[in-house]
């Protein structure tokens, strides 16, 4: 018996099946493909096959048949660099992991194939020069709708990141370990906790990766604790860079900095454009563009697609747009998008098929199906948090200075010193109260919410010693 099954089974079986229309037993399946693959292989790909919808099962225990799928999926014909997709036939789509449209099918064909089958691409200018903000549409109005319906929250009326920083320690976790995974990662979730809420790294495990993690906490922190100020600019895109890439870079002054060097994409033919004038302009022409959108939802998509497309950077372009992609929903108090579980291989095709085909729908069901994991997620933590303290909610930005300042200062946490500081800060009927909450954030502060307050973890310690 093969080790190994041969890698056209699917449609060596599906061929066998196609010639009997009232279907077939496992046990005439096993004989059909005898010294092909043993009876507990094929039990096991019937049963993958069924769930993606490649053959269908009728019957139950010894009555089981299988037989072809009701209709297969026609031939879609992609023009490379363009991002045409020619549906000649509507076909179902087929989920694997997460559901993909026919298009994305397409895409995720072609990607498939062996790179000496697949035609090398540079950078088209066109791709991004098509777009005008707010008449272009990548995601289409039904679904623009149904991610607002997905991501309302009671914040939308309220400051900048409130909603983000309500989930602050949840998502500092969970998109630190998703997006780092989708990068190879080998941290768990739960080391990933431990690292963030602890400081502790996880034994055995490379320096860089537990660098990249802790990259990710401060580049979340700069989002949501700068909420009102981020946007879709320069200063905030290269410094978003400047923190993912910290200490990661052979050379330490490319962080934050656009590419003055040729790159290469590995596993794919797309070969970025290497000059820096004009690295330099699309990136400002990218940013113009990007800042333009409206609908946050398109505006989060259009930066998931551009930044990597571009690779403005000589290194961590799809670490910075993912993490970039949550600056309008941070913005909008929208529930953010944390990647959690995203297949990494689909996430990858998504990304190839923009490079070598400037097709966006894989990537889009792949954007579509993270954000509904998320919402579900988040909505679930938020329906369970209480409501705001309103005098916490109006001196929230008072409240962060003086804790922090009180923490970088090595000031006492006594009554007298914190009201003297808040006597020049807040209305004088306001000043008690506000003193008592700042005596309450500095008892309990500890290196697991210290992030609220813009702290390093040696700033704490030095005042904790102090």
């Amino acid at each position: 018996m093969p080790k190994h099954l041969p890698p056209d089974l699917l449609d060596r079986v599906v061929a066998v099946l196609g010639e009997h229309p009232e279907g077939l037993t496992i046990a005439a399946l096993e004989k059909r493909f005898k010294g092909v693959a043993s009876r507990r292989s094929l039990q096991r790909k019937l049963v993958q096959w069924a769930r993606r919808n490649n053959i269908r099962v009728d019957g139950v225990r010894r009555g089981l048949r299988y037989l072809a799928a009701a209709t297969q999926p026609k031939p879609m014909l992609i023009t490379p660099g363009t991002g045409a997709v020619n549906v000649l036939a509507q076909a179902p789509a087929v989920q694997v992991g997460i559901p993909i449209s026919a298009q994305g099918e397409a895409i995720q064909a072609f990607v498939r194939r062996p790179l000496v089958d697949r035609p090398p691409v540079t950078y088209q200018r066109g791709f991004l020069d098509r777009y005008i903000p707010n008449a272009t549409s990548y995601l289409p109005e039904t679904l623009r709708n149904h991610l607002h319906e997905l991501g309302r929250t009671p914040d939308e009326q309220r400051p900048a990141g409130t909603y983000a920083r309500d989930l602050l320690n949840r998502l500092l976790i969970d998109l630190s370990w998703a997006s780092s995974r989708l990068e190879g990662n080998t941290y768990s979730l739960l080391d990933t906790q431990e690292l963030i809420e602890r400081g502790t790294a996880a034994p055995g495990k490379d320096a860089k990766e537990t660098q990249m993690i802790l990259n990710h906490k401060a580049a979340i922190e700069l989002l949501v604790d700068s909420a009102e100020e981020i946007g879709v600019n320069r200063h905030t895109i290269t410094n978003l860079h400047a923190l993912l890439s910290d200490n990661l870079l052979h050379e330490p002054r490319n962080a934050g900095r656009l590419r003055e060097t040729p790159i290469a994409i590995g596993g794919s033919t797309y070969l970025p454009t290497a000059i820096p004038q004009l690295i330099e302009e699309l990136f400002t022409r990218l940013l113009q563009l990007g800042a333009a959108i409206q609908d946050p939802f398109e505006q989060s998509f259009f930066l998931l697609v551009h930044l990597p497309y571009l690779q403005p950077f000589v290194d961590v372009n799809k670490r910075t747009s993912r993490l970039a992609s949550n600056i309008p929903l941070i913005k909008r108090n929208l529930v953010p998008l944390s990647f959690i579980d995203v297949p990494e291989q689909t996430y990858i095709e998504g990304l190839t098929g923009i490079y070598e085909l400037n097709g966006m729908e894989l990537l889009r069901d792949v954007y579509l199906w993270a954000y509904e994991r998320s919402a579900r997620q988040y909505k679930n933590i938020g329906d369970s948090l209480p409501e705001p303290d309103p005098f916490r909610l109006r001196y929230r930005t008072v409240l962060s200075e003086v804790v922090g300042g009180a923490v970088r200062k090595l000031t006492p946490p006594t009554p007298d010193v914190i009201e003297a500081l808040a006597a020049e800060l807040v209305p004088l009927e306001d000043v008690s109260r506000f003193t008592q909450l700042v005596l309450d954030e500095l008892r309990g502060l500890h290196e697991g919410n210290i992030a609220r307050f813009r702290l390093r973890p040696s700033e704490f310690r030095r005042w904790q010693t102090a």
